[in-house]
C-alpha cells in the first residue's frame, strides 16, 4: 500500500503567526494601557505617613506618591507614548520603540520599589512645616501603593516583551498617512467644456483658465 504523507496547507501554515500576532497584539495593548494608568493612580495616593516632632510638639504628615518620585509617572507616560508609537513606525524603528517600552516598565518598578522605604519626602516636609532642618519624623509607615505602582510596572514591560517578541507581526499605520518627502503627483485638471457653464465657473473657482490660454 502506497504511503501518503500529508501536506500541510498553506493557509493553515499562515494562520499560526497570524493568530499568534493578533492575541500578543490585544495582550500588549491590555497590559500597557492597564499598566500606565495603575501607575499613575498609585502616585496620587498616600505613600507613607508620620509624625513630626519638634520643639513646641509633634503633628501628623502624610507624603503621596508624587511627593516621593516623580519618576514612576513620568515613565508610565513615556511607556504609554511608546506603546502608541509601535504602530506608527518599522523594522528598526519598531525594534527602539519596543525597548523603549520595556525599559519604562522596567524603570517604573524599580523606582516605585525605591520609594517604597523612602522617608526623606516626609523628612522635607517636616522641615518646611516646622522650619527647623533638624525635625525628625517618628512612627513611619507605608502603604502598598508603591507595590501597586510597581505592578503597573510590570504590566508596561510585559507590553514590551511581547512587543520585541511579536512587533513584527503586527499591523503598522497606513501608508497614506506616512510622509516620506517624495511628492505627490498632482491631478490633471478635468477638461472644460465651453458649452456648459457650470464647468466654466467650477474652473474659475479653482483658479484655472477655462480658456485654456
Amino acid at each position: 500500500m502506497e504511503d501518503v504523507t500529508a501536506v500541510p496547507h498553506p493557509r493553515s501554515e499562515a494562520a499560526g503567526p497570524s493568530r499568534a500576532g493578533r492575541r500578543s497584539l490585544a495582550l500588549a495593548l491590555l497590559s500597557g494601557a492597564a499598566g500606565a494608568a495603575v501607575a499613575l493612580l498609585a502616585t496620587r495616593q498616600q505613600w507613607s505617613e508620620g509624625t513630626a516632632t519638634v520643639a513646641g510638639g509633634a503633628f501628623p504628615l502624610t507624603a503621596r506618591g508624587s511627593d516621593v518620585t516623580g519618576v514612576p509617572a513620568a515613565l508610565a507616560v513615556v511607556g504609554l507614548a511608546a506603546l502608541v508609537a509601535v504602530f506608527a513606525v518599522r523594522r528598526a524603528g519598531r525594534l527602539a520603540v519596543s525597548a523603549l517600552l520595556a525599559l519604562s516598565g522596567a524603570g517604573t518598578v524599580a523606582a516605585a520599589l525605591l520609594g517604597a522605604s523612602d522617608r526623606g519626602a516626609l523628612e522635607q516636609k517636616a522641615a518646611e512645616a516646622s522650619g527647623d532642618t533638624s525635625a525628625t519624623v517618628a512612627a513611619l509607615s507605608h502603604t502598598a501603593w508603591p507595590y501597586v505602582a510597581a505592578a503597573g510596572g510590570l504590566l508596561i514591560l510585559l507590553a514590551g516583551v511581547l512587543a520585541l517578541r511579536y512587533g513584527r507581526l503586527w499591523p503598522a499605520m497606513s501608508g497614506r498617512y506616512e510622509r516620506d518627502g517624495t511628492p505627490r503627483p498632482r491631478r490633471r485638471p478635468a477638461a472644460v467644456d465651453p458649452d456648459r457653464p457650470e464647468d466654466l465657473w467650477k474652473a474659475l473657482d479653482r483658479g484655472e483658465d477655462p480658456t485654456g490660454a
